[in-house]
C-alpha cells in the first residue's frame, strides 16, 4: 500500500506532535517553568490590551458624539485632533472616577468601619445576652457563653500582628519590596503606553493583523477567526459595559433609598452591593446578606427594612432597569447563565463568573449556528 505525500506530510507532523506532548509530559516543571518566564515576559502587554479594551468603549463614546466627521468635515485639524482628544477625554473620565473614590469615597468608609468597630464591640455583649437566654435551660451552654471574651482591641492588635508576621515572612527585606514595587509600577507603565498606542492606531494594527492572517492562512479560515473575534468583541464589550452599568445604577438606588429612610451604613452599603452586583445572578444577594447583618448590629427592626427594601428595589431593577441596559447583549439562556457563573466561580472565583460568561455566550452562538447550518444541509426543519 503506497502512501500519499500529502498522508505522509500529515503522519510526520502527528509523529512530532506526539513527541512534543511526551517531552512536556516528562519535563512538565521545566514546561511551567518556561510558561511563567513567558507569562512575565507578555503580562505588560497584556495588561496593555486589557486597559485598552476597558478604555476604548468610553472613547468610542466621545469619538461618535463630540467629534463626528460630518460636523467637522471642513476642519482637518479637527478630524486628526478627533482621536487623541476622545482618548484624553476617556483617560480623564477615569482619573476623575479615581479621584472621587480617593479623596470622597475612602475617607467617608473609613470613618464608617471606625464606628463599625464600636457597634460590633457594643453589639457583642448583646448577643451573648441573647445566648444566654436562648439556652437558660442548659447550664453547660451557658457557663461557656459566660466565659466567652469579646476584646475588640486585643482582636484588632492580633489580626494586625498577624498581617505584620505575613508581610514580613512574605517580604523579608527591604531590596524584595522595592523590586516589587519598581517591577509593578514598570509593569503598570508599559501596559498603559501600549494601551495608549492600541487606541491611537487601531485601524492601522488591525489592517496588519488581518494582512498577517491572509498571508499565513487559507481565506476560509481567516474569515472564520474575524467572525469569532468580532463577535467576541462584541459580547464581551456589551456585557462588561452593561454589567457596570446595572452595578452603579442598583448601588446609587440603593444608597439614596437608604439615606432618605435614614438607614445606617448608607455609603458603605451602597458600594458593597454596587461591586457585589457585578457577580451575576447571586452578587446582589450576597450584598443583601452583608448589609442586612451590619444594619442588624445597630438595629434588629431596620436590618428586616432592609431586606424589603432590597426586594422591592430588586424587582424594580430585575423588571425595568436591567432588560434597557443589559438587556439580550449576552444572548445566553438562563440556564447556561447559571452553569458559566458555577464553573467559572469554582475555576477562577469572582473574575471566572465575569469571564465565563461571554465565554459561554460566545460557545452557544456559534454551536448554534453550526447546528442551524447542518440542519439546512440536510433540509430538517425544526
Amino acid at each position: 500500500m503506497e502512501l500519499s505525500k500529502d498522508t505522509i506530510r500529515k503522519l510526520r507532523w502527528l509523529i512530532v506532535f506526539t513527541a512534543l506532548v511526551v517531552v512536556a509530559f516528562i519535563n512538565y516543571k521545566r514546561v511551567f517553568q518556561a510558561l511563567l518566564f513567558c507569562w512575565n515576559i507578555i503580562f505588560p502587554f497584556v495588561l496593555g490590551g486589557a486597559m485598552a479594551f476597558i478604555i476604548h468603549a468610553p472613547m468610542q463614546f466621545f469619538e461618535r458624539n463630540l467629534f463626528t466627521k460630518r460636523k467637522y468635515a471642513d476642519k482637518p485639524w479637527a478630524v486628526k485632533l478627533a482621536r487623541p482628544g476622545s482618548l484624553l477625554l476617556s483617560l480623564a473620565v477615569v482619573a476623575g472616577i479615581l479621584m472621587v473614590v480617593i479623596f470622597v469615597v475612602a475617607p467617608e468608609l473609613g470613618s464608617t468601619f471606625v464606628s463599625l468597630g464600636k457597634t460590633i464591640q457594643n453589639f457583642l455583649p448583646q448577643v451573648q445576652s441573647w445566648g444566654e437566654q436562648l439556652f437558660r435551660d442548659n447550664p453547660d451552654v451557658v457557663n461557656w457563653i459566660e466565659n466567652l471574651d469579646f476584646n475588640w482591641d486585643k482582636m484588632i492588635q492580633t489580626g494586625i500582628e498577624f498581617l505584620r508576621s505575613g508581610a514580613g515572612n512574605v517580604l523579608s527585606s527591604t531590596f524584595v519590596v522595592a523590586k516589587t514595587v519598581v517591577s509593578g509600577l514598570t509593569n503598570f507603565f508599559i501596559g498603559f503606553v501600549f494601551a495608549c498606542y492600541i487606541l491611537l492606531q487601531k485601524e492601522k494594527l488591525s489592517a496588519q493583523i488581518v494582512k498577517a492572517f491572509y498571508a499565513f492562512l487559507p481565506r476560509r479560515t481567516v474569515v472564520r477567526v474575524l467572525k469569532v473575534c468580532s463577535l467576541t468583541n462584541k459580547v464581551f464589550k456589551n456585557f462588561l459595559t452593561g454589567q457596570c452599568v446595572e452595578a452603579v445604577i442598583l448601588g446609587t438606588m440603593f444608597f439614596v433609598a437608604m439615606w432618605l429612610l435614614r438607614f445606617p451604613y448608607a455609603l458603605l452599603v451602597g458600594i458593597l452591593i454596587a461591586f457585589t452586583a457585578l457577580i451575576p445572578i447571586f452578587g446582589a444577594f450576597i450584598g443583601c446578606i452583608i448589609g442586612a447583618f451590619l444594619i442588624l448590629m445597630v438595629s434588629p427592626v431596620k436590618a428586616l427594612l432592609f431586606v424589603v427594601l432590597f426586594l422591592v428595589l430588586q424587582q424594580i431593577e430585575g423588571n425595568l432597569i436591567y432588560p434597557h441596559v443589559v438587556g439580550g447583549s449576552v444572548g445566553l439562556p438562563s440556564i447556561w447563565v447559571l452553569m458559566a457563573v458555577t464553573v467559572g466561580g469554582s475555576l477562577m472565583g469572582v473574575i471566572g463568573m465575569l469571564i465565563f460568561i461571554p465565554i459561554t455566550s460566545v460557545v452557544y452562538t456559534l454551536f448554534r449556528e453550526a447546528v442551524y447550518v447542518r440542519l439546512r444541509r440536510k433540509k430538517i426543519k425544526v
